[in-house]
């Protein structure tokens, strides 16, 4: 064997070995790799929705607010407003984690199947050593390489390489070397051929993405307006609190004067034991208000994911930031109301597209119907033993296969169940526009007839205060009783409490009516309302 022939059988062997080589990663890069293209992927995809763009990232962050409450670093959080309260819930939430997890998995369902129609590449190395008895006759190592792709058609080709060593240990000769290159295709031409047909796992991971990110934009607006919903709850308790206690007050200073004209002589001992008694019960009422908020707080930390015993409390100043009765926002009609609604839904949409995934799904199944009908060819080169990159042999061919359609009872029920399908998902088309519809004219409706409550309620605290003032200067002149203070006092706290709830309920239902609309927001500074006739000239 010569020197030459020595140095290019080792460099193709190097080469191979290389290859090989180069394509191990330890499961941290392939992580990396993962992560980066799923994030990418992500991102390319809210961007061409239109949707506000942003860091995501599945990875729990160790310094988040749970966890340094759980390792004894943090214990009072404050006083927290709505923005930081969103921004908690968005961190620590366990639902709100699994729908990021939801989506980063769609993401990653996708670039499997771009994978698929990718260059694929392969390689594998051997060795072994053959025998009798205690005796070994025979050692041999071998190396492949092969790259692979699949094309829209549905045509597959496959080229390779390969190198063989071997070596007789018996007779003491040299190594033989033998190298081996090969070019294979085969093309589907009925059941299976086809663009449509072929590209359907990915044309469908694609849209399943983009429904994956339209569902998670839709559940972050959803999963707002419930932080929303039960912060103001939270207010609406705090308030009710704070009138209870200004009610005590009230009722302590009329005790301590009914007491002192008691003692003067100029007021019956019984008036003194009414307004005793409404002070006690209120004082009681106080009571359970404070523990009636207390265990909202606990129940908010638990849907915050924060433990529970956490201290915090809630800025109370947010109910400055509600909208004022002598102001209140302009109506909608329902037809723009609807009509705003059926074409921003991303749900809706997504509702839409699926009847559209279904249809498709009919003509792939329809296809399997088919026999199967393929032209293949191959061929291959061997070089001479010793000598690698020297061929002298080519073997090649070509044949076409077929297959009759005669048992096709499972293509044929996927094809009937397809069918199906498709009718059910234009029955939820239809239903989801009706449902669509049923909810805009609900809360509108809810919207209407909670402003005109709290424009009642509101009334109701003004004639309240008037009826206080009146009955106070009655009561100093001798033409009121006790009783009819008291009443008044109890009249005016129940305005208050009904006048917070009526303001709170308003803005529920509204932001409730834009969230059906899809004009709800939410992005660092809260959440915001997007006015409807602007959306409407877009």
């Amino acid at each position: 064997m010569t020197r030459a022939t020595r140095h290019r059988r080792g460099a193709t062997l190097a080469a191979l070995l290389a290859l090989a080589v180069c394509g191990c990663k330890s499961p941290a890069e392939h992580r990396a790799e993962a992560d980066r293209e799923a994030y990418e992927l992500v991102r390319s995809r809210r961007e061409r929705l239109a949707l506000p763009d942003g860091p995501f990232t599945i990875e729990p962050d160790p310094e988040r607010l749970d966890q340094r409450i759980r390792r004894g670093e943090l214990s009072d959080l404050g006083t927290l407003a709505l923005v930081d309260v969103l921004e908690i819930a968005a961190a620590n939430s366990r639902e709100y984690q699994t729908q990021k997890e939801t989506l980063y998995l769609a993401a990653l369902d996708l670039t499997l199947e771009r994978w698929r129609f990718a260059l694929q590449k392969g390689g594998t190395l051997g060795a072994a050593l053959d025998g009798a008895g205690s005796d070994a006759e025979r050692a041999s190592a071998d190396a492949g390489f092969s790259l692979s792709k699949l094309l829209g058609s549905g045509a597959l080709i496959v080229a390779d390489i390969g190198l063989g060593v071997s070596r007789n240990l018996l007779t003491s000769d040299g190594w033989g070397a033998v190298t081996d290159v090969g070019l294979s295709f085969s093309q589907p031409l009925l059941a299976g051929a086809g663009e449509k047909i072929v590209m359907e796992p990915l044309t469908q991971a694609e849209r399943d993405l983009v429904y994956s990110v339209r569902g998670f934009e839709r559940y972050r607006r959803t999963f707002a307006y419930d932080v929303a919903t039960r912060f103001y709850r939270l207010l609406q308790t705090a308030d009710q609190v704070k009138n209870q206690e200004e009610n005590v007050r009230n009722l302590e200073v009329l005790s301590a004067r009914n007491r002192a004209l008691v003692e003067a002589g100029r007021l019956s001992v019984i008036e003194l034991g009414q307004a005793r008694q409404d002070e006690l019960r209120s004082t009681n009422n106080l009571l359970d208000a404070r523990a009636r908020y207390e265990r909202q707080l606990d129940e908010f930390a638990i849907f915050l994911g924060l433990p529970v015993g956490v201290r915090f409390d809630i800025d109370t100043g947010g109910m400055l930031e509600l909208p004022d009765e002598a102001s209140p926002q302009p109506g909608i009609e329902e037809e723009l109301a609807t009509r705003i609604a059926l074409a921003a839904r991303l749900d809706y949409l997504t509702t839409i597209e699926r009847e559209e995934d279904a249809r498709r799904k009919v003509e792939v199944a329809e296809d399997a119907l088919q026999g199967f009908l393929s032209v293949n060819g191959d061929i291959r080169a061997f070089s001479t033993e010793g000598q690698p990159l020297e061929f002298d042999q080519t073997l090649w061919g070509v044949g076409l296969d077929f297959s009759f359609p005669f048992e096709r009872l499972p293509q044929r029920n996927a094809w009937r169940e397809a069918i199906v399908r498709r009718e059910a998902a234009l029955r939820a088309v239809d239903a989801a526009s009706d449902r669509i519809r049923a909810d805009v004219r609900e809360d509108l409706r809810q919207t209407v007839t909670q402003l005109e409550g709290w424009r009642i309620q509101a009334n109701a605290v003004q004639l309240a205060d008037r009826r206080i003032e009146s009955t106070r200067l009655q009561l100093d002149a001798g033409r009121a009783t006790t009783r009819d203070l008291l009443e008044a006092q109890e009249s005016l706290l129940s305005a208050q409490n009904s006048a917070t709830a009526s303001r709170i309920d308003y803005t529920l239902s509204r932001m409730g009516l834009y969230l059906d609309m899809e004009l709800l927001r939410v992005d660092e500074t809260g959440i915001r309302l997007l006015d409807p006739s602007a959306v409407e000239g877009e």
